[in-house]
């Protein structure tokens, strides 16, 4: 029987939640997996682009300078409240662009291929300048900067980097198995749904066993996420609307890669900072939701009301 993948999505979230609630203690045992899925799903996302729609336009640059310049600014900003609410803000902002951004956006009338570049553009950034962050304000602080930047550098860059220049490779020189990769664009799900279940059930895990008094800290960090959140949205629109598509602005800027940015907070920053990305996921998941409904009540038109 197959399964529509249409209506089973907006529920895996709260299906992953929920399995990351109850059986935590045994789901964690497979975040060492992790890596692999986000891989896989990258190179699957990145067969669906061909290099010749590979243009980098004001919008990428403009989303570009927000996703590194805003990090940084956020962090700053709120290191003096707590290092951990900072860092929660700061993986939440340099998160790259889901790989789902670009089929949100064909959803709700935007330019695909104009996100597909800057998903891969903002990926690019994120492994480029991951490791320089991590090193200075990471679990690694203690290690010289270039050691810790060389440490993470070898984990983090080919995690991102190495599905790109397979899926241009494959393009190349192997245009056959491109095109089949490109055709299974469906296995991502697949690959998102057990990725977000052992996600979730890593800050899941830490928020189970972390000490009571530090409840409220996670309170604070799940609501320095929403408005993460809701200002990446807004901020990407008004860019985009400026540069020509208000959607793919939104949905760049706003719309995260979230299983990558739980792990890359599980294993560099400070694990209490995973909680950031982890409710950025019930956010995101609550705009596109709504942004769905009102796309589709506006293209049933009148006649169906």
């Amino acid at each position: 029987m197959k399964i529509d993948t249409r209506r089973l999505k907006p529920w895996m979230m709260p299906i992953a939640m929920v399995i990351g609630a109850l059986f935590h203690r045994h789901i964690v045992l497979f975040q060492p997996l992790v890596p692999y899925f986000i891989f896989t799903m990258l190179l699957i996302a990145f067969c669906k682009a061909e290099p010749r729609e590979f243009r980098i336009t004001r919008l990428s640059w403009s989303l570009l300078s927000i996703q590194l310049g805003g990090a940084v600014l956020v962090y700053l900003a709120l290191r003096g409240v707590g290092v951990d609410l900072a860092q929660a803000a700061f993986i939440c902002v340099l998160c790259p662009t889901a790989t789902a951004a670009p089929v949100v956006t064909g959803m709700l009338g935007g330019n695909v291929a104009r996100l597909a570049t800057y998903s891969i553009v903002s990926n690019i950034a994120a492994a480029v300048s991951a490791p320089a962050f991590f090193a200075v304000i990471g679990t690694h602080s203690e290690m010289s900067f270039l050691d810790g930047v060389l440490t993470i550098a070898i984990k983090v860059a080919p995690l991102i980097l190495l599905p790109l220049l397979l899926a241009f490779s494959f393009y190349f020189f192997a245009p056959k198995l491109h095109k089949a990769i490109a055709r299974y664009q469906s296995l991502s799900f697949y690959l998102w749904s057990v990725s977000l279940v052992v996600a979730v059930g890593g800050a899941v895990s830490y928020v189970m066993s972390a000490d009571a008094s530090k409840v409220p800290e996670i309170i604070a960090i799940a609501l320095v996420a929403a408005l993460m959140c809701v200002l990446q949205f807004a901020i990407g629109r008004r860019i985009g609307r400026a540069c020509g598509d208000r959607i793919a602005g939104a949905q760049g800027l706003g719309q995260k890669n979230t299983i990558l940015a739980i792990w890359m907070a599980l294993t560099y920053l400070n694990p209490i900072s995973s909680v950031g990305p982890a409710a950025y996921i019930v956010w995101q998941n609550t705009i596109n939701s709504v942004q769905l409904y009102i796309a589709a009540r506006k293209q049933s038109g009148p006649s169906e009301r």
